[in-house]
């Protein structure tokens, strides 16, 4: 299948489906695809009701919100990826930028993760990107401050705009008993935020990547112990 069709084909039926589900739709959707991984960039997505809580100040009540509607609406992206990919094992990141009007979406064939993140000779086989070493450390610093250096680390620019990151091994035993403790919303809330901070505020990430970081997208997996970044970038 041509990558032209599958892209736009994603981005005008994840535009309707956002429209059914939400009553309004992004005003553009870029996608991007490299196996196993695919991005789905949402801009200028938000609805009246959430313009008006947003400057009450009620952003948690929007992401709540928002929370709800994708535990229904996951599934069907699933199911609908299925049909025009013919791949089931996915997994499913999403994060929203409430105060930039726009959010991510991230698929994972989760049948390659193997093979694409923990082999050493798949990621040297593969071309490194500017600045990728240096992100690496500058990541791995923030995830030492935060919680603790990451087990294993791995980075794709997919194209000159979006820039993928997954860590794995990155809990520490504190954040393991909260989420024993069915606290998870709480500590997804707190390592969001001061993950978002920390990438925004170092200027010497955008120096390492030559380019200005328009968006930073953070989602968790906390049953597998992984976070999947998203930088959206403006070369």
């Amino acid at each position: 299948m041509n990558d032209n069709y599958f892209q736009n084909e994603i981005a005008s039926h994840i535009g309707k489906m956002l429209r059914d589900a939400f009553g309004k739709g992004p005003q553009s959707i870029y996608v991007s695809v490299d196996r196993p991984y695919i991005v789905i960039y949402l801009r200028n997505f938000l609805t009246p009701t959430e313009r008006i809580l947003l400057n009450q100040g009620q952003q948690q009540t929007v992401r709540h919100t928002r929370d709800i509607v994708m535990s229904w609406l996951v599934p069907e992206i699933k199911a609908y990826l299925l049909v025009l990919t013919g791949i089931s094992n996915l997994d499913f990141y999403y994060d929203w930028e409430l105060p930039y009007h726009s959010g991510v979406f991230v698929g994972q064939w989760s049948d390659e993760n193997a093979a694409i993140e923990e082999s050493a000779a798949a990621e040297e086989a593969r071309e490194p990107y500017a600045g990728q070493e240096e992100l690496h450390r500058e990541l791995i610093l923030m995830s030492g401050r935060i919680q603790k250096e990451p087990e294993h680390i791995y980075s794709r620019q997919l194209n000159k705009r979006t820039l993928l990151v997954v860590r794995n091994g990155i809990l520490i035993d504190l954040s393991k008993e909260l989420i024993r403790l069915r606290d998870e919303e709480h500590l997804k809330e707190a390592l969001t935020r001061l993950e978002k901070q920390f990438v925004r505020n170092n200027k010497h990430v955008e120096q390492i990547l030559n380019a200005r970081i328009v968006d930073v997208f953070v989602d968790w997996d906390f049953g597998r112990d992984r976070s999947v970044i998203v930088l959206i970038l403006s070369p």
